[in-house]
């Protein structure tokens, strides 16, 4: 019998499951795959490592400061800031048809920008500036409100709502062509605010420091343990039945899979299906000499062919009108990569390539990535020439990582911001409960496991 069962062992789960043992607890993390981290995690192929998911760490703040959600972050887990050796972005940029605003991780460039490319929109950026910095109302009914209807009240230009949402929605839009109000707010603090990182050795560096932390405080970790069932009995979990049929018990059940994913190994629940999933094509392009050397010197950039940007679902495999291309090689690394990177998402559709047979979907993932990349070519310099070797995932990779519907990158476009469900002991974590990104998810982990399993004060992002 353990005080509880944590179901994924996502950034969320490892989070929840550091901040339970913590406190005494024992607690046992449950996860189907023979790795952590979920999408954010990594592998090796022809001796070389590529990391899934992460583009960069949001919320970065330098080594010594004690404020912001990273600061407060590594706090909660009694986690050093050398564990990671975060290096921060040499800057980036959203580039839409004639208009380039670049950003860093410090916002007066941003402001710069705006004004530079907006004149007339300076006094109502500063009104945002000041409305976010003073936002407190997450996961509040006033604050389930469209983002896109406050920036339409505050700015008078409609390109520059677009470009600031671009990299909004890339970063955690769970929903199509818009996203509440108070979820914008945390984003554009995380992003713009505070700034863009990567750990120097990826994400394997913050998994593993994660997974030494749970395990020094007596936590248990199963890997290659699916979870079949969840048996209820008088509005509770009684038992959590694996696939292997080995029944375990506990006081408590917090799950990471997802709402519906959760709600669905439950014997009594029906959960309604996701609405419209938001889902990606990720390529990896392998370089034999260093982005810069090929002039492309940002960390991020954001792309959109178009002054209106369509954030949703394309009827196509994949949506070549918008992107984002990421260059984990341009951060301020003590020794910097030995490989040259560069990796562009992409929206896309997870039923075009799950009907795909065997065959189809491996030139079916050919032929998107020589399309993804031309596109990006657009925006960026052609990097074509340099490149040895090709990755690319999509959103049935997503899926099988994840178990999300559909490769819901965000999962549901609803949020339970309580993390509570209609069951006395079983909770939520993770990207349906409202945060999303890395240090969103170990932020919810560490949220709910406070407010309903230590019975601590909420802890707000």
């Amino acid at each position: 019998m353990y005080d509880t069962i944590i179901i994924g062992a996502g950034m969320s789960g490892l989070a929840a499951g550091i901040r339970l043992a913590q406190f005494g607890q024992s607690v046992c993390i449950l996860e189907r795959h023979d790795a952590v981290g979920g999408l954010n995690s990594w592998y090796r192929r022809g001796g070389r490592t590529f990391d899934v998911g992460l583009h960069a760490l949001t919320n970065y703040t330098p080594k010594g400061a004690r404020r912001g959600p990273l600061a407060r972050l590594l706090r909660q887990l009694r986690l050093s800031w050398d564990e990671l050796e975060l290096a921060p972005q040499l800057g980036s940029a959203i580039v839409f048809p004639d208009t380039t605003l670049r950003f860093s991780n410090d916002v007066e460039l941003l402001r710069s920008e705006v004004h530079r490319c907006f004149p007339g929109e300076k006094d109502n950026f500063e009104r945002l500036l000041a409305r976010l910095l003073d936002y407190r109302d997450f996961g509040q009914p006033s604050g389930r409100c469209s983002a896109r209807e406050v920036l339409g009240s505050i700015f008078d230009e409609p390109l520059l709502i677009e470009m600031l949402l671009c990299p909004i929605m890339f970063y955690g839009g769970s929903r199509e062509d818009d996203i509440d109000f108070d979820l914008f707010s945390i984003l554009f603090r995380s992003v713009f605010l505070e700034g863009l990182a990567r750990p120097a050795n990826g994400v394997r560096a913050l998994l593993g420091a994660l997974v030494r932390r749970f395990k020094q405080l007596g936590g248990e970790l199963r890997l290659r343990s699916p979870v079949a069932a969840l048996l209820v009995s008088h509005r509770r979990v009684e038992r959590v039945i694996l696939e292997d049929g080995l029944e375990l018990r506990a006081r408590h059940v917090l799950s990471s899979a997802g709402w519906a994913e959760t709600m669905r190994l439950c014997n009594d629940a029906h959960p309604p299906p996701y609405r419209t999933c938001i889902s990606f094509v990720e390529s990896i392009s392998v370089l034999d000499a260093q982005p810069r050397e090929l002039g492309l010197e940002l960390a991020m950039v954001f792309f959109n062919d178009d002054q209106k940007f369509r954030y949703r679902r394309p009827a196509q495999a994949v949506d070549l009108h918008s992107g984002v291309v990421c260059s984990p090689n341009n951060f301020a690394y003590r020794q910097q990569p030995q490989d040259g990177q560069i990796r562009i998402s992409a929206l896309a559709n997870y039923n075009r390539w799950a009907e795909l047979e065997m065959e189809p979907y491996r030139q079916a993932k050919e032929l998107w990535y020589r399309r993804l990349v031309e596109s990006a070519v657009r925006f960026v310099p052609d990097f074509r020439r340099a490149v040895v070797h090709t990755e690319i995932f999509t959103p049935v990779t997503i899926r099988r990582f994840t178990g999300h519907d559909d490769g819901a990158v965000y999962g549901a476009a609803q949020k339970y911001f309580s993390g509570a469900t209609p069951l006395t002991n079983l909770f939520i974590c993770g990207n349906d409960q409202g945060l999303v990104g890395i240090v969103g998810a170990m932020t919810s982990g560490i949220t709910i496991a406070n407010k309903h399993l230590l019975a601590m004060p909420e802890y707000t992002p």
